[in-house]
């Protein structure tokens, strides 16, 4: 079953807002990332390439906790778990639309070096359990 998140939290992922993504390393160890973050509905979605440790881990175990902080009011804060789906359909389009999101530009215009980039993969989260104070 799937969570619903607040309004407050919506609005606070609609912004410029980083995401720190945990998932599970193959020794059972947590490995975190920030990245940037679209939300779609409740589901929240992210970009990555099928060489990163993050796909690698979601590959093997989608199990996924999602921190997000708001820049504007540090004490809050909201710990997303979930499960992560991921396909390569849309994800130049998806790595595009979170770079004009966050910088203004294309991503081949903000990273030149991408053209360089493995395959984009969509990681798309299903909440199933919001906690803290957003």
């Amino acid at each position: 079953m799937s969570a619903v998140l607040s309004d407050r939290l919506k609005s606070v992922l609609d912004g410029k807002v980083f995401i720190v993504v945990g998932t599970v390393q193959p020794d059972g160890s947590p490995q975190l990332s920030p990245v940037w973050v679209l939300r779609d509905g409740d589901d929240l979605l992210f970009s990555t390439t099928v060489d990163r440790r993050k796909y690698l881990n979601l590959d093997r175990d989608p199990r996924v906790t999602v921190v997000v902080l708001n820049p504007d009011e540090p004490y809050e804060y909201a710990e997303i778990r979930g499960t992560a789906e991921m396909t390569t359909d849309g994800g130049p389009e998806l790595i595009d639309q979170l770079s004009r999101k966050y910088t203004g530009k294309d991503y081949a215009d903000f990273n030149p070096a991408s053209a360089q980039d493995a395959q984009r993969v969509v990681v798309r989260i299903r909440p199933r359990k919001v906690v803290g104070r957003l």
